[in-house]
């Protein structure tokens, strides 16, 4: 599984979002590139914010989706999305693309980082599955923009 945290998944999504235009046409779902460029960025201030929370994670959560978020299988099209990372208002794919881009340089800059802090929704990942997790969550969106 390829990681953001590891100099091949980084330099791939890096690679793929700077073929991102405001042109960029979806292929399901109903954001726009704008909008999903500002969508990825949530996970990514989390794991570079890396703050300690009390929360343990919804138990079903955990327990039915947490590991299809760092394993090689792929997901499905059209998932939900929790509410916190969808917007109905249109977003500028110039700002929030350049936002994008600097968060992943921030998250992949922080690769020698050794505590990492749960997630607030998942619990406890490793180094590894919050790299897996973030370049398995970027794969997806961009592949859903064609890229």
């Amino acid at each position: 599984m390829k990681s953001l945290l590891i100099e091949d998944g980084y330099q791939d999504i890096k690679d793929r979002i700077e073929q991102l235009s405001e042109n960029s046409e979806k292929g399901w779902g109903k954001m726009s590139v704008g909008q999903m460029c500002w969508h990825c960025q949530y996970p990514l201030k989390l794991a570079i914010t890396n703050k300690p929370n009390s929360s343990k994670g919804n138990w079903f959560v955990k327990t039915f989706f947490k590991k299809s978020l760092y394993n090689d299988k792929s997901w499905r099209k059209n998932l939900p999305t929790a509410p916190q990372l969808k917007t109905k208002e249109s977003k500028d794919f110039t700002t929030e693309h350049e936002v994008l881009k600097s968060l992943v340089n921030e998250l992949y800059a922080l690769r020698e980082r050794q505590e990492w802090y749960p997630h607030p929704a998942f619990g406890t990942f490793t180094k590894e599955q919050w790299g897996q997790m973030q370049y398995k969550h970027l794969d997806h969106h961009l592949k859903q923009f064609g890229v």
